[in-house]
């Protein structure tokens, strides 16, 4: 069976050198030049792709083509740049997997697009996405132009907070100070448990279907990162606790449908 990954970043390749050690046929894509070898190097073969508002600059046709199952997972990048039009990006290749005659297809979304609350709400996959921040409705967007397309199987992957062991939030937060939503619940998962559930679906051909994926395990943000920081011996961020805090947790119903377990704690 045949995979293109289009974006092999700090999820995709190592997910990637995952597959081909399954011994599934990959494709990958990345945008920087120097990274092609690399990619060669983990018997993955490497094109160099770049979304834009106006099109699609690359091979992508021989990308997609002979291949079984596309995975996206490209950053939409809003933070930085709140201006991307990340939908129109996913949307201008939808005609290009048409084309290729891909059936299937898993798209890497957030748990973004379900509200942050005062109440803490939990969300399943069974609730609507209801964010209202333009990185929300943009993502939403994007998976129903994916999900409602009848010419392929679309999964949704939402995850929570991806984490490792070389990049976790609290060396961006530590020392920071009148940070705001110290009473929420974290939703975090490891990055070693997003490809073993990327893995799972494969393995059991699910496809069509969402998946919420957070470990079950959703501490305050005030104590987890304390806790965090200490273990590291920096300097633990300090929350404002005058403002009231908004956030969720993100549980599933459909990774217990499949089997899937967390192993790795956050």
């Amino acid at each position: 069976m045949q995979i293109s990954i289009l974006g092999c970043g700090w999820l995709g390749l190592p997910l990637a050198k995952k597959l081909v050690y399954d011994g599934y046929s990959l494709k990958g894509s990345t945008t920087t030049q120097h990274k092609m070898h690399k990619l060669s190097a983990e018997g993955i073969t490497p094109y160099h792709l770049e979304l834009y508002e106006s099109g699609v600059q690359g091979d992508i046709q021989s990308f997609l083509s002979g291949s079984d199952i596309l995975l996206i997972d490209i950053p939409p990048g809003l933070r930085k740049n709140p201006e991307i039009n990340f939908t129109k990006k996913i949307t201008n290749i939808i005609s290009n997997i048409e084309y290729s005659g891909i059936k299937k297809l898993i798209f890497t979304s957030s748990t973004s697009v379900y509200e942050d609350q005062e109440e803490f709400p939990e969300y399943t996959e069974n609730s609507k996405p209801n964010g209202t921040s333009e990185a929300a409705k943009q993502l939403i967007n994007c998976e129903n132009a994916l999900q409602n397309n009848p010419n392929f199987k679309t999964t949704i992957l939402r995850f929570g907070g991806l984490i490792s062991d070389d990049r976790h939030p609290i060396t961006m937060l530590s020392g920071r100070t009148d940070i705001k939503n110290g009473e929420a619940p974290v939703n975090l998962i490891r990055r070693d448990d997003c490809i073993s559930l990327i893995a799972t679906i494969l393995k059991n051909d699910e496809f069509g279907t969402v998946f919420n994926a957070a470990y079950p395990e959703h501490p305050k943000k005030s104590e987890y990162y304390t806790k965090e920081a200490k273990s590291r011996n920096i300097k633990a961020p300090e929350y404002d606790k005058n403002r009231p805090s908004k956030g969720k947790i993100i549980s599933s119903v459909n990774l217990d449908k499949i089997g899937f377990e967390f192993k790795y704690e956050i």
